[in-house]
């Protein structure tokens, strides 16, 4: 890649300046309690310790009289009593630019795919930035389409959507989320990876995604073997691009998997510096911090792009009720439940459609559309009230007109609930299929 002088010059512009100084006074657990004197010192603030003959980067994450608590972005292996701690003296900023599509970064927008440097772009966008006004947003009401034919009917989204995808492990969830990745109605899309697992990202990056997907994409990736620090900045870091392509008027998707594990690192980070724990082990600040970063996707302001925003919540023990499950349900604009009980069956993607809700509908669609969803669904709730009598050959055919009714349509429903990960579709073609399968059962 080629770099231009501009590009250059515009980097050592953008190089931060140290002139505070502290001392490492001790460690304890994730924190290092750093001696200082000085009021320029905020929570947020970087800095590096300089530990033999290598820095080491971290931030500050709390204070007790006249120490700072520091938590590094690698490992802290090697630092002694002593050692100088350096903070920069500006807040903390990324530099996006549209040459960055098709590459694979850090959290700490350090490329990782061996394809050589990036270039930076002229507009500071802050790490820890705040939501438009809600008075300013655009209003949410023009339907996408996502390319998976169970969402784009029975749960259709708008631009600039936040939905949630809840789900256990092993159930679907980064492959559904391969399949959104790939759907070319958006601009760009940013992806974040949290906490992966190291051997699946370039199994995402190369199998499940792909080369067309990668294409129009950025990718934020920090995996499981990574501090919590670098967990927790890889969320604001995925948010952060995702803004400055909303503010140059485009329209952006934004995945994150998983804002569990976002939240876990906060935990860690919490506990480290002595918040007290509240239901299972997480301090109040997760609960604080959660809102403020899924807010910030979501629609722009007038004239400005929309961030449609697909969160995975990893639940545990398939505990849906779980207290990060609970908060983020109560915070997005709808969710989708992935269902091992479908899953085993072998339908994906395992999507449980009277679990799920777009808080969009109906207002997003079509009234003739509206009208096939809520036939389809009284088909499918009046089956899944009868299946098990069904199964154990309890139910006697023409027993009741409607669930006969509701059987047969489960032999068309679920084919066409199913679909290959690599499997494209579109809305209009989708409503369409859906129509004519309603329409065979309307008149038995």
């Amino acid at each position: 890649m080629t770099i231009s002088l501009d590009h250059v010059l515009r980097a050592i512009d953008q190089i931060p300046t140290h002139n505070v100084i502290g001392f490492v006074d001790s460690v304890k657990g994730l924190s290092i309690a750093v001696r200082i004197d000085s009021s320029a010192v905020s929570i947020g603030s970087q800095c590096y310790i300089q530990c033999n003959q290598q820095k080491i980067y971290g931030e500050v994450v709390g204070f007790d009289a006249y120490k700072a608590f520091i938590m590094t972005y690698h490992s802290s292996h090697g630092i002694h009593p002593g050692d100088h701690v350096f903070f920069e003296n500006q807040p903390s900023c990324v530099y996006p630019d549209e040459s960055w599509k098709g590459r694979v970064l850090n959290a700490l927008f350090e490329p990782i795919d061996d394809k050589g440097s990036l270039a930076p772009g002229a507009t500071p966008i802050p790490i820890h930035n705040v939501p438009p006004s809600s008075f300013l947003r655009q209003k949410v009401k023009k339907p996408i389409d996502v390319g998976v034919r169970a969402i784009n009917t029975f749960l259709t989204c708008c631009e600039g959507q936040r939905m949630g995808i809840f789900a256990g492990s092993g159930v679907g969830k980064s492959t559904l989320m391969s399949m959104l990745a790939r759907q070319q109605s958006f601009d760009v899309c940013v992806i974040g990876l949290i906490g992966e697992r190291g051997k699946e990202v370039r199994d995402f990056i190369e199998d499940t995604l792909g080369e067309e997907g990668l294409k129009h994409s950025i990718m934020i990736v920090s995996t499981s073997n990574e501090t919590p620090l670098m967990r927790r900045q890889a969320a604001y870091s995925t948010m952060a691009i995702a803004e400055y392509f909303r503010d140059q008027g485009m329209n952006v998707l934004c995945l994150m998997d998983t804002i569990t594990r976002f939240a876990m690192a906060m935990r860690e980070i919490g506990l480290s510096v002595g918040e007290p724990p509240t239901v299972k082990g997480y301090p109040p600040s997760v609960f604080a911090e959660l809102p403020k970063i899924l807010e910030r996707a979501g629609p722009g302001e007038e004239g400005k792009g929309n961030i449609t925003a697909f969160v995975t919540v990893l639940v545990d023990g398939d505990d849906h009720n779980e207290p990060i499950a609970d908060a983020v349900r109560g915070i997005l604009d709808g969710h989708i439940i992935l269902s091992r009980h479908i899953a085993i069956k072998g339908r994906f993607p395992a999507i449980d459609i009277l679990k799920s809700i777009s808080r969009t509908m109906p207002h997003c669609q079509k009234p003739e559309h509206y009208q096939l969803v809520k036939q389809a669904k009284n088909y499918i709730s009046t089956y899944e009230d009868i299946e098990d009598l069904v199964r154990l050959g309890a139910y006697q055919e023409g027993h009741s007109k409607e669930v006969d009714k509701a059987i047969a349509f489960q032999k068309d429903i679920v084919p066409f609930l199913s679909q290959h990960s690599h499997e494209q579709t579109f809305i209009d073609d989708d409503f369409k299929t859906l129509g004519e399968i309603i329409e065979k059962f309307s008149h038995q």
